[in-house]
């Protein structure tokens, strides 16, 4: 793929107003024939926007969360129960925190105080003093996922849509490589693929995949379900995502169909969004709003 230089000024999607969503991380079993979850905790456990986790390993979670109004990297300890900020303060806020494949830094999107959206990465090893240096220089990055330290998947800004983009983080340019993209990107494990979502001909989510280095090599996975927007990946052959209070799964050589396998109403929550599961499977972190009491 040639890469060529990819421009984008438009107004920021993360700045959108925002439900009262919490960070929620729990125990999780999986068999052939079991799916079980345990030890649900809230662990952001404030107003405001408390969202997009992704674990730094097995034991740690990385989220944005609102701290004294703004929001920043916080990085919660499960085995402590701990929560610390990462990055120093900046003028704008961090969003969709995720470990860079150097696993020395994190990277991150800032929205400045201008509406200036830019990707950062933040020293990970210097709690509330981590400092930034930009990455992408032209770009305004809404999501993304690496696919290798040279190389980052992302969707960017364009217009009333996210297009997607594969960059060359040594070369600070990117090429344009889909039009009308999702917000959900995802480093498949154990492979050397990505996936994405596209808008569809019925104005839902397609999960297509793609290898950066054979990028003509894209194919079909399957549709989200109507009004879906993120998934995630439990291994290389199962995608999982949440519905409302329910959890379902989709099995790459099963029926070909989403299949509920746990319903989490029990804790008091609703509108589940965004989701991810541990580097060993034993962890699930997921985003939702707290549902009124009956």
């Amino acid at each position: 793929m040639k890469f060529l230089p990819y421009f984008v000024f438009l107004l920021s999607i993360v700045a959108i107003a925002q439900p009262n969503t919490d960070v929620y991380v729990m125990d999780l079993a999986i068999t052939d024939t079991t799916f079980a979850v345990s030890n649900f905790k809230n662990i952001s456990h404030s107003s405001g926007y408390d969202n997009q986790p992704s674990f730094m390993d097995n034991h740690a979670v990385l989220y944005a969360g609102t701290e004294n109004g703004q929001t920043e990297i916080q990085l919660y300890s499960i085995s402590e129960n701990t929560k610390q900020r990462l990055n120093a303060t900046t003028p704008g806020g961090e969003y969709s925190p995720i470990l860079m494949p150097d696993g020395k830094h994190i990277a991150a999107v800032r929205l400045d105080t201008t509406g200036l959206q830019r990707l950062y990465k933040y020293e990970s090893t210097k709690p509330n003093n981590g400092e930034s240096q930009l990455l992408l220089s032209e770009l305004e990055i809404a999501y993304f996922a690496f696919y290798d330290e040279d190389y980052l998947v992302a969707s960017v800004l364009s217009g009333n849509q996210l297009d997607l983009v594969i960059a060359n983080l040594a070369k600070d340019e990117a090429g344009l490589y889909a039009e009308n993209v999702g917000r959900s990107i995802h480093k498949v494990p154990n492979t050397t693929t990505v996936s994405y979502t596209i808008v569809n001909e019925e104005k839902n989510l397609d999960v297509f995949v793609v290898d950066v280095h054979k990028a003509e090599d894209t194919y079909f996975v399957c549709q989200l379900p109507i009004g879906i927007q993120d998934h995630t990946w439990i291994n290389a052959t199962t995608l999982l995502l949440g519905s409302g209070s329910k959890l379902y799964v989709y099995d790459l050589f099963g029926p070909g169909e989403w299949k509920e396998v746990a319903d989490l109403s029990a804790n008091n929550i609703q509108n589940i969004t965004r989701i991810t599961v541990s580097p060993d499977g034993k962890k699930l972190a997921l985003v939702a709003e707290i549902s009124a009491k009956k």
